[in-house]
């Protein structure tokens, strides 16, 4: 039920693709404004926005190797007027290829007709640099812009005269779009290359399209020439009216829901045929990366018995390759660090287990070899993250395939093992690799499939709160934070990029988030931060203000850990799926002790929620002498919500979230009143 959902609301999308290329432009003049142009103040259909394109233009020229943007906006708000700054990328690799940025030309019209043209020269900006290429961008501002302006500008792109480019139209973006055309010229309607086997494909254009109802990409000719004896094939697509990319809280990756049409060349018929054949030369190819190796074989042979079950074994194993450097989560060697050490690029897993370091991948396949070696059915499988997006398998393109994963097959059953992820614990693989979709080996060949769920007991939260409070209404004591799963693992890896400093920092930074502003918080303590089989641990010291005075009363938060929390579905309606990344728990107990002066006058009743059979909501409370404990459960065991379940869900929440604020209330004691 799950998988079937995510696929109904997920599609996939890829990144920019490499474009690069210097041309006169189409356009030898800017668009003139019209009345209603000049004089607008808002576009009806997204109340409030900051701006609005009037026009976006993008058009890809093969036999010039040129990408032309042109973009027309109209700035409707002061927070609009951030996209008078442009930053166009551009990309550079060592070895040759990717794109640079050629001509820029803008200007900037007033509501009453004046044009200031711009006149500036963009300066270069480094974005990131890593052994073999460097990504720059060029930045410049377009001039005097104010609320009401429209800014205009149009910049070429060069790539490669040796690449031929298959181009990613994305329709929808941050804003609304009123006009929107898109052109490509290929060079050719076929090309002839080689698949992973070296096997001669003549492939031909195909594109997998997510658009409006309605529209669809027109193809035309014109006349033939010496390039194009058949006539210059022209794909072209004109949109209008598209509304912005949706951006609420707990959404899919939006790159997954936008307007788009991904080009690319296949000279397969097929979608099974092309997963099929190809499929067949990537498992070929990692297969002779995993080997495995006399290496490998031999350092299987010191780590696990004879006498060992296949449990056993792994677990030695899995062990074993979590005790390796992820170069993921530290950095890359560069290519003269390992030139230095007379280290070339890896061959085999003999070499990673040689060099005690690997990617992500690398250590996957390396964890599949000593598998293998041990005597057992290990398989290597690739997958679509689901923080990224999802795979789509009518989108013939490997690269949509992110991370790999390990498969071992005990006694009929597959286990699934996430050793690329460092700190994940033994026989559970990260969320974003939970209920994916992509291409895994099998006997005698490779399959499209999915990976398994997890349950709301394999990620929990728990959060202890023990409090002693005055009869100010300041508070001390301890909290103790434990983390399991999913929650457990990203702290895991948070400590990976930075150090015990910044991690204890994050730490107390997250816990200042739930409570009382005046709350000062000390992480004292981190326990089992790299023993990932074990819960991780966190201990805190608070103190500070957490009750408010009326009177002969205080009044407290029922749950501290929710008092800084926003309604999670504020808005009655929906236009996407609720997407949640991991069935999860959280269990929270929060004891005041307070001193005999004062008594307790009302707090949270006990009560239950459910949602149907996916999640349930629980409070309770206990009073004792001179103390009160509040309990707070959430267990959630849904990742989708379809917009039809949308109103059930968000009334789930608005009630939890009211159930949340209900205070607890001490007054003065009676004798003690009495006394005074």
């Amino acid at each position: 039920m799950m998988n079937r959902t995510i696929r109904q609301f997920f599609a996939r999308c890829l990144p920019l693709l490499c474009l690069t290329t210097l041309a006169p432009f189409a356009h030898s003049q800017w668009t003139t404004p019209t009345p209603e142009e000049l004089q607008m103040t808002s576009q009806p259909e997204v109340p409030g926005a900051p701006a609005v394109y009037l026009f976006r233009e993008e058009i890809t020229d093969d036999s010039l190797h040129d990408w032309t943007r042109y973009a027309r906006l109209k700035v409707l708000t002061e927070r609009g007027k951030d996209y008078a700054n442009v930053e166009l990328r551009q990309y550079q690799a060592s070895e040759g290829g990717g794109f640079t940025v050629g001509e820029i030309q803008g200007r900037t019209i007033h509501p009453d007709g004046t044009v200031i043209p711009f006149t500036g020269k963009p300066f270069q900006k480094l974005i990131e640099k890593s052994q073999g290429y460097k990504e720059m961008a060029k930045v410049f501002t377009l001039p005097d812009v104010e609320v009401g302006s429209i800014i205009e500008y149009r910049y070429h792109l060069r790539y490669d005269d040796n690449h031929f480019i298959s181009p990613s139209w994305f329709i929808q973006s941050e804003l609304y779009t009123r006009k929107a055309h898109y052109t490509w010229r290929p060079t050719g309607e076929q090309l002839v290359s080689k698949n992973e086997r070296g096997e001669q494909l003549t492939s031909r254009i195909a594109w997998a399209p997510i658009l409006p109802t309605g529209t669809t990409i027109q193809q035309s000719r014109q006349s033939g020439n010496s390039m194009h004896p058949d006539g210059q094939l022209i794909l072209e697509l004109n949109v209008h009216d598209i509304p912005p990319v949706p951006d609420e809280e707990y959404m899919p990756p939006v790159q997954s829901l936008s307007y788009r049409v991904l080009f690319y060349y296949t000279g397969y018929r097929t979608i099974d045929e092309y997963w099929k054949s190809e499929g067949k030369g990537w498992s070929k190819i990692n297969d002779k990366f995993i080997g495995p190796g006399s290496k490998v074989e031999a350092a299987v042979h010191s780590i696990v018995t004879d006498t060992d079950t296949p449990d056993q074994k792994l677990r030695k194993l899995y062990a074993a390759v979590m005790q390796l450097d992820n170069t993921v989560y530290n950095r890359n060697r560069s290519a003269a660090e390992e030139k230095s050490e007379s280290l070339n690029p890896p061959k085999n897993t003999d070499d990673i287990w040689e060099r005690k370091r690997g990617s992500d991948d690398q250590l996957a396949s390396l964890f599949v070899a000593m598998a293998r070696a041990a005597g057992l059915k290990a398989y290597l499988m690739s997958v679509t993250s689901r923080d990224r997006n999802i795979f789509f398998p009518s989108y013939l393109n490997f690269s949509q395939l992110d991370d790999d994963i390990a498969i071992v097959n005990v006694d009929g059953k597959d286990l699934y093992f996430d050793p690329g992820q460092r700190y994940c614990p033994y026989g559970h693989l990260a969320w974003k690799h939970t209920l994916a979709q992509g291409l895994r080996q099998i006997d005698g060949g490779t399959a499209l499939a999915g990976t398994p769920a997890e349950g709301y007991k394999d990620s929990r939260t728990q959060r202890l709160a023990d409090l002693k409070i005055d009869d100010h209404g300041e508070a001390a004591g301890t909290i103790k934070l434990t983390w399991t799963g999913a929650p457990a693992l990203a702290w895991r890896q948070t400590s990976l990029r930075g150090d015990d400093t910044s991690l204890n920092r994050d730490i107390r930074v997250s816990v200042e988030h739930m409570m009382p502003k005046d709350m000062d918080v000390k992480v004292v303590s981190i326990e089992h931060l790299n023993d990932y089989e074990q819960p991780l641990v966190v201990n805190l010291e608070v103190k500070g203000q957490i009750a408010s005075s009326t009177g002969k009363r205080l009044i407290i938060p029922g749950d501290l850990f929710e008092f800084n929390a926003t309604p999670a579905f504020p808005h009655a309606k929906r236009d996407i799926a609720v997407y949640f990344e991991y069935p999860s728990s959280v269990q929270d107990a929060v004891r005041i002790t307070f001193p005999p002066n004062l008594a307790i006058e009302s707090q949270p009743a006990n009560e239950s929620i459910p949602f149907g059979q996916t999640a349930v909501y629980s409070m309770s409370s206990k009073l004792a002498p001179n103390s009160l404990t509040v309990f707070r459960n959430l267990l959630r065991g849904e990742i989708i919500y379809t917009t039809t379940e949308y109103p059930d869900l968000r009334s789930f929440y608005n009630k939890l979230d009211t159930k949340d604020q209900e205070p607890i209330v001490l007054k003065v004691a009676a004798s003690a009143s009495a006394g005074n």
